[in-house]
């Protein structure tokens, strides 16, 4: 199998560009780079914590053993080495410093006229870095062309016996109109959708603020008809448009 060329990979949130810096002091002869290019053969890019979660150690082995160009080929791995090193690459172990949570704004029902409520799946300080059902948070904005506030945190909590975990934070968000996550599965987007709340992926963890500004940008041109509508423009305001921005809007 051959080894593709490091050649400016998606840049990594900061704990699973340390994952693999532990991970690399791990392997004998292998660097933090060699470990890079092995893994973005594994598992393709951008490396994500879903992708981590499921390598195999036999394939790590194989992208490490075959060398690119004006390389060696490192020393053997021993089990051990291989064992360790994926643990790391999996997160176990390994703890981030928490970041700072943002603050919250006050805020009153229609300070922001034609503003729409979003909420960003979030695992560490003011970041869009998490999956609809396992995030430790969710970060809720108030947005409207021309202004934002977060005005709350909203955490999941535990779950009763019989409880749906799905069902539970649908529930939490049902005064949103958008959900911003890194990854949401068949069922609980359905599950999302019917609490009245737009699901809209993010290829890969950025800061929520972008995500607020890039709507703010929408909002201020052509908004689709369902947007318009949450916003609470007339039937007759509502224009069509495809949005090819950065934030994936979808009708």
């Amino acid at each position: 199998m051959a080894t593709p060329p490091l050649s400016r990979p998606a840049p990594l949130p900061g704990h699973l560009a340390l994952r693999i810096a532990l991970a690399a002091r791990e392997l004998k002869d292998v660097d933090t780079a060699r470990l890079l290019r092995a893994l973005l053969a594994v598992t393709g890019e951008p490396i994500t914590e879903a992708r981590l979660g499921k390598l195999r150690m036999a394939r790590l082995r194989a992208a490490l053993l075959t060398p690119g160009p004006d390389e060696a080929a490192p020393a053997e791995l021993t089990e051990r080495q291989l064992q360790r090193a994926v643990g790391l690459l999996k997160g176990r172990g390994v703890r981030m410093p928490e970041e700072p949570l943002p603050v919250v704004q006050p805020y009153r029902e229609g300070e922001l006229p034609d503003s729409v409520r979003i909420a960003c799946a979030s695992d560490q300080g003011e970041c869009l870095d998490g999956s609809f059902g396992r995030c430790a948070r969710y970060l809720i904005y108030q947005v409207s062309p021309r202004s934002s506030r977060l005005i709350a945190l909203r955490e999941a909590g535990s779950l009763g016996a019989d409880e749906d975990r799905h069902a539970r934070r649908a529930e939490l968000l049902q005064d949103c109109q958008l959900l911003y996550t890194l990854s949401i599965g068949g069922p609980a987007a359905a599950k999302v959708i019917r609490a009245g709340v737009h699901p809209v992926k993010v290829a890969q963890p950025v800061p929520a603020r972008e995500i607020v500004a890039e709507l703010q940008r929408v909002l201020a041109a052509v908004p689709p008809p369902w947007l318009a509508k949450a916003m609470g423009a007339e039937p007759d305001q509502r224009v069509r448009f495809t949005c090819n921005s950065t934030c994936n809007c979808r009708e």
